[in-house]
C-alpha cells in the first residue's frame, strides 16, 4: 500500500498511519522544508504532485494550511492565506480512491460531513478538536471524554480553561504524543492517535467489503 501525505508538516498524521498500516510506503510532500519528517519526505507544491504521481497511490491524506479559516490567525489577515480545502478536494475527486481532508473547527463549514475527533477520545492529555472529511469509506465517531484539563498546545483554543499556565515542549510531547516534534512543529500537527483510528477504520471497511463479495 503506498499513501500519500500532503501538506505534511512534520508528520503527525504520517506516524499515525504507519502505526495502523506497519508495511506501507508513506510519502509527505510539504512546499516547506521538513527536517524532522519520518518517512519519506518531497519539497514540492501540492497541486504539482498531484498531477504527476497521484495515480501511484493507494490513499491520500491532506491536511491543508489552516490559517485562512483558524481563530488564532487575525480576522483581517485570514484573506491573505489560501483557501485550499476546495481546490484539494476537486482535484482528489477526480482520483476516484479513497481520501481524507482535515482541518481545524473553523474549517467545519468548508467540510462535507467531517467527524470531529478529539485527544481525550484516546485518552491523551489534550483536547485538540479537529475535523476531517472521509471520501470512500465510513468512520464511526466516539465520545470526548473531557473529565480533567487538558494540556494545552499553541493552536488549541484557550480561552475557556483556568488557569492559565504554559506547558512545557516536553509535557506537550507527552500528552500528544508527538514525541519527535519541536514546539513549533506541535503548533500545527495532529496527534498520530487520530489518523491511526481514521486509518483502522478504513481497513474495517475494506475487510467488510470484501466479506461482502
Amino acid at each position: 500500500m503506498r499513501v500519500l501525505d500532503l501538506f505534511c508538516g512534520a508528520g503527525g498524521a504520517a506516524m499515525g498511519l504507519h502505526q495502523a498500516w506497519p508495511d506501507a510506503e508513506i510519502v509527505g510532500v510539504d512546499i516547506k522544508p521538513q527536517p524532522h519528517y519520518p518517512f519519506t519526505f518531497v519539497q514540492r507544491d501540492w497541486s504539482e504532485h498531484l498531477m504527476l504521481y497521484t495515480l501511484d497511490f493507494d490513499f491520500v491524506w491532506a491536511s491543508p494550511p489552516c490559517e485562512h479559516y483558524s481563530q488564532c490567525t487575525p480576522k483581517k489577515f485570514r484573506e491573505n492565506h489560501a483557501d485550499l480545502i476546495g481546490p484539494v478536494r476537486l482535484a482528489l475527486q477526480t482520483w476516484k480512491r479513497p481520501f481524507v481532508i482535515e482541518n481545524v473547527p473553523c474549517a467545519k463549514k468548508h467540510l462535507r460531513e467531517p467527524i470531529m475527533l478529539c485527544g481525550s477520545m484516546f485518552g491523551l492529555g489534550i483536547r485538540r478538536h479537529r475535523f476531517f472529511e472521509i471520501n470512500g469509506f465510513d468512520v464511526m465517531t466516539p465520545t470526548c471524554q473531557h473529565k480533567k484539563s487538558p494540556v494545552l498546545i499553541t493552536g488549541t483554543h484557550r480561552r475557556t480553561y483556568e488557569p492559565r499556565y504554559e506547558y512545557s515542549a516536553q509535557q506537550c510531547r507527552d500528552a500528544s504524543g508527538l514525541t519527535w516534534m519541536t514546539r513549533t512543529e506541535m503548533d500545527k500537527a495532529i496527534p498520530p492517535a487520530y489518523s491511526r483510528y481514521i486509518a483502522e477504520q478504513f481497513s474495517e471497511s475494506q475487510k467488510s467489503r470484501e466479506a461482502t463479495r
